[in-house]
């Protein structure tokens, strides 16, 4: 369909030759609880930002496989690498909590770019202004594609609705109640969601910044009522006014720009920074690939599998691929592996039926999954990102 095409088109344009995710949209929180990591477990994750590969590190992964199709993802990942290594942490925190980097050039040119790999030390000497603190986007956390989209809301909440001090409040809340006052009180939602930006979350342009493919849009579009705008609306009221802010670093850095040192993901705190420079260097490794050919080369086995919400995207342009994934993952199951991952549907119906061959015998997925609904139903509440439909958890028997 014409539509279709255009907006394949738009997006692989955005997203073809940039960095699309300065920070990962998944919370680590609830991974930690679903995979239950031990010194034993190898996993395999889709890269995105590396927040989480480095994550799982700290929760005790013997090895945590970064994958990503895009190069300047594993680049950022290998940035933080290297960072964690040779920078004392408050360079560190720097660098990453507040996306900016005093003396930039020097510190990169003497203690970063030597000790990265190649592909990852030219991605950066081409785009180490990202963190030089200057310009009309001065955070790291404004650039990219979904950094720009950032920089975009914070100019329409500072310059349009004029709600900083609003959000700044609202972000500093010690309590839900507090949040709750402040954000029905100051009308939050409805000024924060004019009618012209309802109808902005409802264009493919808009959501391909966001890194949602119009596949993703569609299904919300189709199972939630008022469709995927009203879904948006619905998840921030959640996120300001009825689950906790003071530790959602997610939302923090998103409409500030930075993350703060009580505020920010585990990787960057203090209390875990010498533990994470004692793990880091061999035991988080980048591959840049798909996730199926990664799985065709890889020797070992991988007891857990972190799968983001990139399924809904395969499901509806390259399911012979999607297919082929599944068998990849069966083939190189662990005893005992899990398998995690989300979607902008509210229910998943695809994964089920597809057909693999276990010992030369066929079957389905749905036969060799077993789900956890009542850790799910646990979790995918208190998600602080909150902007998933669902959530699933399941124990892959083979």
């Amino acid at each position: 369909m014409p539509l279709e095409r255009i907006s394949r088109t738009c997006f692989n344009l955005i997203h073809g030759k940039n960095l699309v995710y300065n920070q990962c949209w998944e919370d680590p929180r609830l991974d930690r609880k679903a995979l239950e990591l031990t010194s034993e477990d190898n996993v395999a994750v889709i890269t995105s930002a590396g927040c989480n590969a480095l994550d799982y590190a700290l929760a005790g992964a013997n090895h945590v496989y970064a994958v990503d199709m895009n190069y300047r993802q594993n680049a950022l990942l290998e940035l933080k690498k290297t960072a964690v290594t040779h920078l004392d942490y408050e360079s560190y925190f720097s660098l990453f909590g507040s996306g900016r980097l005093e003396n930039w050039d020097s510190i990169y040119a003497e203690k970063l770019r030597p000790n990265l790999p190649e592909q990852a030390r030219k991605f950066w000497d081409r785009h180490g202004k990202f963190f030089k603190g200057t310009g009309r986007r001065p955070s790291f956390y404004f650039r990219g594609t979904s950094g720009l989209f950032a920089w975009m809301v914070n100019g329409y909440v500072d310059r349009v609705v004029k709600l900083r001090s609003s959000i700044n409040q609202i972000l500093d809340a010690k309590t839900v109640e507090e949040q709750q006052e402040i954000f029905y009180e100051q009308n939050l939602k409805e000024s924060l969601f004019k009618p012209m930006v309802r109808w902005l979350l409802g264009r493919d342009t808009t959501m391909a910044m966001l890194g949602v493919p119009r596949s993703q849009r569609q299904q919300l579009d189709s199972g939630y009522p008022g469709g995927i705008a009203q879904f948006i609306v619905d998840r921030i009221e959640t996120v300001f006014a009825k689950l906790p802010l003071h530790d959602n670093y997610f939302w923090r850095v998103y409409l500030t720009g930075e993350y703060t040192k009580e505020c920010c993901p585990e990787y960057l705190k203090e209390e875990n920074f010498e533990n994470l420079r004692d793990s880091i260097s061999a035991n988080v490794t980048t591959h840049t690939n798909s996730l199926l050919g990664f799985l065709e080369q890889h020797e070992g086995e991988i007891s857990r599998f972190v799968l983001l919400d990139h399924m809904d995207w395969m499901y509806h342009n390259a399911k012979d691929v999607l297919n082929a994934e599944w068998q990849g993952i069966v083939d190189r199951a662990a005893p005992g592996a899990k398998v995690i991952w989300r979607s902008a549907s509210l229910e998943v119906d695809f994964v089920d039926p597809i057909e693999v061959t276990v010992n030369g015998e066929k079957t389905t997925m749905g036969e060799l999954l077993s789900y956890r609904p009542e850790l799910t139903a646990e979790l995918h509440p208190i998600d602080r990102v909150n902007t998933y439909g669902s959530f699933y958890v399941a124990d892959l028997n083979v």
